[in-house]
């Protein structure tokens, strides 16, 4: 057992290394720089703490169990994660990778957690942490300012111009995140003052004041430089990021607290996802079920959906049910216990006649000991641990969850159950005459690792192909464009977000390869001009289009396929089918179904029913457009858009009066000094539409709100190929 007394040296650094550089770590390799990169960090941790635990067991074998408070609930967590995912989530491997509450995220911080809990290293860990918080406050100061504002930076580096960047990924986290090591390093000042006026003078036998070593180390623990530095840089740091949060124009989106509710408790109406939720990264589904006709008042109006619930609480609970709600609960819990128990004790220990100086200024060698159970880690009284407990509550209960606010719950619950329990006993388990328990666990342990690792580089690898493909669009080559995002979907299939894009692609590529016969922009062409451009289609360029299309509806349905209870996905498959309707037989019937599909899955969004009436209005059924035109009206009466294209399908039937009423809306609600194109589109309208009007007759106006919009109106697709493309069966969005 001594031969490998230095793999736990090892895995003390490891920790310490991780503390140190999650809130600094990023790569430029991945879509999204932050979190992404984050998730793979703490994921390839875990992985290395346990080879290494999978190692120590292989060589000694023997066994080594350290009982916490914490251990079952930290599998009970983990359980209610999985259960989530297996039960309730549409597309597992994708809640399993979510950045921020995924299976991949909650596992890999409960095992870390684990490792935490059971180190005697805390001063170590604490000053990692406190290093760490530094570095990032002075960054924040730093880039306030934006020093590279005018460098001339390669590409990969144009992000460090930007103002808002901050290694920890947003600005929101980085108030939070800064908040908590400057209430922290509070309490340490504080503590620290209220220590001071504590300690009374000690005389000795003779009378003299005595000044020893003993009353000189509880003196000492007053107020330190390192404390102090802390509080002034991340204090700044988060003043000045909440300012920027705060000031008028920022751009911070957050979903109401009272939609966030009904989505809570829409969860209860389904025994199944009452218990489970609706699944990890499923809160976009059921926010788009909740929303309601106030929303559509709001400025958000145009954001369909969120990702996130506006409380960690309120978003445990909506995505894995009462069983995950209950699992953080009782961990948060243990939280709370272990500061009030932390508490009790150091007021049982200041009270204690053992825990006072003797008349030569020494503390007896038991409350040396019981002191390291109360100072050892981030250095103070149970103060400090008691304002971040309850910072992080409140957190929990104001903010959306994220990756960096749950890796500060999970440190805190390490260290206080560390606080409370520094002389846990070990117990010892020889496996060497339990020949197959012993290979069982080593095997486990070594496939576990080898195949997270393996599953783990494929997703990882997927997020950096899609990345070079972004990088394509920057190059303007279509070839790295499209290659690396196949390569993307081949290696990970599952990502929605990757399909949707390879979708888009390929319809690009279509449309590229079509234009070669299209008119020139604002001309139209007849069905005999139509079919004489296309007959200068080769027959390789014809074979493009066609198998582009079908790539191009084979990825949107795959994403439809994923999730289909999303319902941006339904209207990207909407959009791909409306793209071709002039090249592709069917795809009218094909368009239709999709988009209402879509309205299914969000029933309040106007945006939806206007382009499916787009849809009819384009195919000359101004009846079914006008229905859906007045709909989306009914479900958001402010929107100049939805009265334009309702105006101009009552138009088209001949309903002069009703389509001169509805464009006099129109003008109501555009504000003339800011959208003075719109608003002298709309005059010139209502003029022409007035003309059709009997003398008798006047349009009514309506007082509305003013808000500036743009207007447009559904147009007949140009036909570009005759003889239409003819797709398989397959292609329709019922197919499978």
């Amino acid at each position: 057992m001594n031969q490998l007394a230095f793999l736990k040296p090892i895995k003390t650094a490891i920790l310490t290394i991780t503390i140190f550089l999650f809130p600094l770590f990023f790569l430029p390799f991945t879509q999204e720089f932050f979190l992404t990169n984050k998730l793979y960090f703490l994921g390839g941790v875990a992985l290395i703490l346990l080879l290494i635990s999978t190692l120590e067991l292989a060589f000694s074998k023997k066994l080594e169990w350290k009982k916490t408070p914490i251990d079952n609930l930290l599998l009970l967590v983990v359980l209610s994660s999985a259960l989530s995912i297996v039960l309730s989530s549409p597309n597992k491997v994708q809640a399993l990778l979510n950045p921020n509450f995924g299976g991949l995220l909650i596992a890999s911080l409960a095992f870390i957690t684990y490792y935490l809990a059971r180190e005697k290293s805390w001063s170590l860990f604490g000053k990692a942490a406190i290093a760490s918080a530094i570095f990032l406050g002075i960054d924040t100061l730093i880039f306030y300012f934006q020093p590279l504002k005018n460098a001339n930076l390669p590409v990969i580096l144009q992000f460090l111009k930007n103002p808002f960047f901050t290694p920890i990924g947003s600005q929101l986290d980085l108030a939070l995140f800064l908040g908590f090591f400057a209430i922290y390093a509070f309490g340490q000042l504080l503590g620290a003052t209220q220590m001071r006026k504590s300690v009374h003078p000690v005389r000795n036998s003779s009378g003299v004041l005595n000044s020893s070593t003993g009353q000189q180390d509880v003196i000492s623990n007053g107020v330190k430089p390192l404390d102090m530095v802390l509080f002034i840089i991340s204090f700044s740091g988060a003043a000045l990021t909440g300012y920027g949060l705060l000031k008028p124009g920022t751009n911070l989106l957050l979903p109401p607290f009272r939609l966030s509710w009904y989505a809570a408790v829409e969860t209860l109406k389904n025994p199944l996802s009452a218990l489970f939720g609706v699944g990890v990264d499923n809160f976009a589904s059921i926010f788009t079920r909740v929303k309601d006709l106030a929303y559509n008042q709001g400025p958000m109006w145009e954001i369909s959906s969120f990702n996130l619930s506006r409380s960690a609480v309120l978003h445990v609970f909506t995505e894995s049910g009462i069983f995950g709600l209950l699992a953080f609960g009782l961990i948060v819990s243990v939280l709370i216990k272990s500061v009030l128990q932390l508490r009790k004790n150091e007021q049982s220990h200041a009270r204690s006649p053992r825990n006072h100086p003797d008349m030569n200024g020494h503390l007896s060698q038991d409350n040396q000991e019981n002191t390291l159970s109360v100072s050892s880690g981030l250095r103070g009284s149970y103060l400090p641990v008691l304002l971040v407990s309850a910072y992080l509550l409140i957190i929990l209960a104001l903010f959306p969850i994220s990756l960096p606010v749950l890796f500060l719950l999970f440190l805190t619950i390490a260290y206080v159950t560390r606080l409370q329990h520094f002389h846990e006993s070990s117990t010892h388990f020889d496996l060497a005459n339990i020949l197959p328990v012993y290979l069982g666990m080593v095997i486990i342990g070594l496939l576990l690792v080898g195949g997270s690792a393996y599953l783990m580089g494929r997703s990882y690898m997927a997020e950096a192909y899609f990345k070079r493909s972004l990088d394509g669009i920057t190059k303007n080559n279509a070839k790295i464009l499209y290659d690396n995002q196949r390569m993307a979907v081949i290696t990970n299939a599952y990502i929605e977000r990757f399909r949707i894009n390879f979708a888009q692609t390929n319809l690009l590529i279509a449309n590229n390869v079509a234009a070669k016969v299209q008119p020139p922009a604002g001309q139209t062409q007849t069905a005999e001009e139509a079919q004489q451009a296309a007959s200068k289609l080769t027959e390789e360029d014809k074979q493009t289009i066609g198998q582009a299309i079908q790539n191009a509806i084979a990825e949107a349905k795959a994403a439809v396929a994923l999730n289909p209870q999303k319902a941006t996905n339904w209207e990207n498959l909407a959009a791909i089918y409306r793209n071709v309707l002039s090249v592709a037989q069917g795809a009218d019937v094909w368009t239709i179904s999709s988009y209402q599909r879509a309205i299914v899955a969000d029933p309040q969004n106007p945006s939806y029913r206007l382009n499916l009436g787009g849809v009819y209005y384009t195919l000359g059924n101004y009846d079914e457009a006008r229905n859906l035109f007045q709909q989306s009206i009914a479900v958001k009466p402010n929107w100049p858009n939805a009265h334009y294209n309702f105006a101009w399908a009552a138009y088209q039937k001949a309903d002069y009066q009703t389509a001169a009423a509805a464009m006099q809306n129109v003008l109501t609600l555009i504000d003339p000094k800011t959208a003075k194109a719109d608003y002298d589109r709309a005059a010139k309208d209502l003029e022409e539409f007035k003309k059709k009007l009997p003398a008798t007759e006047t349009a009514t106006p309506s007082a509305e709100i003013q808000q500036p919009n743009q207007l447009s109106l559904p147009t007949p697709p140009q036909p570009a190929l005759e003889p239409k493309i003819e797709l398989p069966n397959t292609a329709s969005p019922e197919a499978r």
